[in-house]
């Protein structure tokens, strides 16, 4: 897509933005400038390349999930400012 067939107002109203005249024709330069790259990175041969959503392998670095004790409800409610019939009372912030 060549520099001169963007139109930057659209792209300004996609992203909710107002923008003058002098940053729309900013804009548009750097989105020409962005989307020529766009095109040089196409001519690269990339069919050897696996697919990857990170270039660095990663492991799930969170603990396996186990069955213990859990707080007693007496205890969890020990410190609530405000209890009622068992349950946390809490002030109502939405009208």
């Amino acid at each position: 897509m060549a520099g001169n067939d963007l139109d930057t107002q659209y792209v300004a109203h996609l992203a909710r933005i107002a923008l003058t005249s002098e940053e729309q024709a900013e804009l548009g330069a750097q989105l020409a400038d962005i989307l020529s790259y766009v095109e040089k990175l196409k001519e690269l041969d990339v069919s050897g390349v696996e697919p990857t959503a990170h270039p660095i392998p990663l492991t799930n670095v969170t603990r396996p999930d186990e069955v213990r004790r859990s707080i007693r409800h007496a205890e969890a409610l020990q410190n609530a400012p405000q209890q009622a019939n068992g349950l946390f009372l809490a002030p109502k912030i939405v009208e």
